[in-house]
């Protein structure tokens, strides 16, 4: 198999692919309330566009592909779209990121068509708190998902939480989750770039990590499968871990293995970075040739780390980029 690698010599293997940029929630963090603008289905990319450019991906060097959204299991066909992936020779994972509202529907089938691994964005164990935070969710729509994962077999079972100072940074009834269910919860640094709320309850990674310490005894521990940027803990007894992803120093620029392809076909090397090479036009009209030239280009123009980027807000939403 071949492989990938940037100007920096890091290897690229794991492709963030997002299938839509529509979303059954608005969470404060990622989505405004009204939502974003809706494209038409012409400047999104179809399966057979995704599918053909994840052949050719994986022949490059990509093994991993995480598929994203807005809201993954919204779109029609997701399914489908994951028994395709997984039955390419060279990936040897698919795995996906949902808010798990629609996950307890879905879970049997996911892992029939070869789904192993799912992260689920819980950021409160509080009902009130999860629906001020989700703007009309309901945690135990969430929780139904985190359950159907566990009970049909996936592994590892990932609960992102984004926490903000004064709303949902009292990690307590998360520390207790790991220790009833073999999940791995982890916590993530707000990230004020791509979003108008939230600074004012900004709380840094460090800030956190004292926070995980003060829950009792606990361990540094190995990441719950595969790579990553979080660092993981361990606390005495549990079956799961506590993870931590803080974005606001860099940490894991120096090891970034990714790229990021939004459901609009642009092709991003950096979540920090406005810069995107536009598949669609090649996709659609050009040669295998093309879109690899393009892959080139965006392994040479991938930045060294975060602070490359210009200064000021990112112009897309989370929810358009996909994480």
């Amino acid at each position: 198999m071949s492989e990938l690698h940037d100007t920096y010599d890091r290897k690229i293997d794991y492709l963030r692919l997002s299938i839509t940029d529509r979303c059954n929630l608005r969470c404060r963090y990622c989505m405004p309330e009204e939502g974003v603008a809706v494209k038409p289905h012409t400047d999104m990319m179809s399966y057979e566009e995704i599918i053909a450019f994840a052949h050719l991906a994986a022949k490059a060097g990509i093994s991993r592909i995480r598929l994203t959204g807005g809201e993954p299991l919204v779109r029609k066909g997701v399914v489908e779209l994951v028994s395709s992936l997984s039955a390419i020779e060279e990936i040897k994972e698919v795995s996906i990121t949902t808010n798990g509202i629609l996950l307890a529907q879905h879970a049997q089938d996911l892992f029939n068509a070869g789904l192993r691994r799912v992260n689920i964005s819980i950021d409160s164990l509080d009902p009130l708190i999860y629906t001020k935070m989700t703007r009309w969710g309901q945690l135990d729509q969430a929780l139904a998902g985190m359950d159907a994962a566990l009970a049909v077999g996936m592994v590892p079972v990932k609960i992102n939480a984004v926490v903000l100072k004064n709303v949902n940074d009292d990690l307590e009834p998360f520390a207790q989750l790991t220790m009833d269910y073999p999940v791995h919860v982890r916590f993530i640094e707000y990230m004020p770039a791509f979003y108008e709320e939230g600074h004012d309850n900004f709380i840094s990674g460090e800030e956190l990590e004292a926070k995980i310490f003060a829950l009792g005894s606990v361990d540094k521990s190995e990441s719950p499968g595969g790579a990553g940027p979080a660092r993981y803990f361990k606390l005495a007894g549990a079956q799961g871990t506590l993870g931590l992803i803080g974005s606001s120093k860099g940490h894991f620029c120096e090891s970034c293995n990714r790229l990021r392809l939004t459901a609009d076909g642009k092709l991003r090397t950096c979540l920090f970075s406005d810069q995107e090479i536009d598949l669609l036009p090649a996709l659609r009209g050009g040669s295998p040739q093309d879109l690899m030239n393009l892959i080139e280009r965006a392994l040479r123009e991938k930045p060294k780390d975060r602070f490359a980027r210009r200064e000021g807000k990112i112009n897309r939403k989370m929810s358009q980029i996909g994480g």
